[in-house]
């Protein structure tokens, strides 16, 4: 990154941390936090973490109640993930040309207006699955334009030496909301209802749009950049910008070879009612469903033992690696308790990923192109487990799914050396 950038003045001066001892210096690395700006950011993470997963309980649930009928749900499921690749990119786009704070401000308020619709329509008894459709297709085509926005923001926001630590300050809620909101859903919905999800969902992100018109004003670094139309020019323009620079296609190459090849949440159902049906099929897809998300709570909350390192390409490197081992050995654990330990262990490998991955973007990137690397990591992100999903679904029904997961694994290891040993700049990054 240009070193004019390192230091921007929306970036708060923070006093400096006393050394961390004992066993401080493995806990999560809070620096970022000391910088009221990131602070109210992450805080209204916080907020759509939990919050986001009460209505992603809610849609597919009140999809069911409706159909009785499994493939409505997966088709809402696909209603959302077409808007969210198109908005994602577009998103990218114009968080490059505008005020990154008041993009932040629209799609907010956008999205909380959608979960109060949602409210709405289920209190109101609709019962109309087209309806359930295009609110969820409106959410996501807003989340998709406020993600890359958000994630933009952080390089303005923090030094480029925490960038790894307000990832995995963010990555870290994230990850506890996928594990709390489906639980907090679960239990609200005997007591208040299913409807009161969607209302306590938009009042929460109330609280996101205050904290985000508590930003600083974020508006592009060049006169040229904030003169720019998004338009399908310059969502070219960034993937043409990906091709130029070897080490921005690598990061998002490591993630697609670990999502496609090693995800094997298709095969969770399966494996609870066959493999691991003496332990209570219910426990077993429960436990299989969350050991990844916890283990990679966990390794934010131990972030500080790799949220300093510098040669942020190994970390990904040995990341992916130890990823596809873990899946590898999940595929090859008939014990429940055993295949749960190694998908934490994959799940904690994803976290350290996920972390440098999201440095590398915003440090190799300039400014006005962080956007467009934004949605373009959001696309990959959304789009690469579902594509798992159709492709180990399939090895699984030809080879059995313990074959289709330890062979996945196995295939993320070999072709992520191959790619760390054909092309250096990654290995070199720092």
């Amino acid at each position: 990154m240009d070193t004019s950038e390192s230091l921007t003045e929306e970036q708060d001066p923070a006093p400096q941390a006393p050394r961390r001892l004992g066993w401080r210096r493995w806990a999560m690395d809070t620096r970022p936090l000391r910088r009221p700006a990131y602070r109210r950011l992450w805080i209204s993470t916080i907020v759509t973490a939990v919050g986001s997963q009460l209505t992603a309980v809610a849609v597919p649930k009140q999809i069911y109640d409706i159909t009785g009928s499994s493939a409505w749900v997966g088709a809402a499921s696909l209603a959302g993930l077409v808007p969210l690749i198109v908005f994602a990119l577009w998103g990218g786009a114009i968080a490059d040309s505008m005020d990154r704070r008041k993009l932040l401000l629209i799609t907010n308020s956008g999205i909380a207006v959608t979960s109060l619709l949602f409210w709405l329509q289920a209190f109101a008894g609709l019962e109309s699955v087209p309806a359930l459709m295009l609110l969820l297709a409106m959410q996501q085509a807003f989340w998709g334009l406020n993600a890359p926005a958000r994630s933009a923001s952080i390089a303005r926001l923090v030094p480029e030496n925490e960038l790894p630590a307000a990832g995995a300050l963010g990555s870290t809620v994230m990850q506890t909301g996928q594990v709390a909101g489906p639980l907090l859903a679960g239990a609200l919905i005997p007591v208040v209802g299913l409807p009161e999800l969607y209302l306590i969902d938009a009042l929460a992100l109330c609280v996101t749009v205050w904290a985000v018109y508590r930003l600083p004003s974020l508006p592009p670094l060049s006169a040229t950049a904030a003169a720019r139309r998004a338009g399908v020019r310059e969502i070219a323009a960034g993937f043409r910008y990906i091709s130029g620079h070897t080490v921005l296609l690598l990061s998002f190459l490591a993630d697609i070879i670990a999502m496609v090849l090693g995800m094997p949440r298709a095969l969770f159902p399966q494996l609870a009612a066959q493999t691991y049906a003496p332990y209570g099929e219910g426990l077993a897809l429960g436990l299989l469903f969350a050991a990844i998300p916890i283990g990679a709570v966990l390794g934010g909350l131990f972030s500080g033992t790799f949220s300093r390192a510098r040669r942020h390409g190994w970390m990904v490197i040995g990341a992916v690696v130890v990823w596809g081992v873990a899946i590898a050995g999940f595929g090859l654990s008939r014990n429940l308790w055993v295949a749960v330990a190694f998908l934490a262990v994959a799940g904690v490998a994803d976290m350290v990923s996920m972390v440098f991955r999201g440095a590398i973007l915003l440090s190799a990137a300039t400014d006005e192109m962080r956007g467009r690397m934004q949605g373009v990591f959001t696309v990959v992100v959304a789009g690469g487990p579902r594509l798992a999903d159709v492709l180990h679904g399939t090895a699984g029904s030809a080879f059995g799914p313990r074959t289709a997961v330890a062979g996945g694994g196995l295939l993320v290891v070999v072709v992520m050396l191959a790619l760390a040993a054909a092309v250096p700049a990654l290995r070199y990054r720092v």
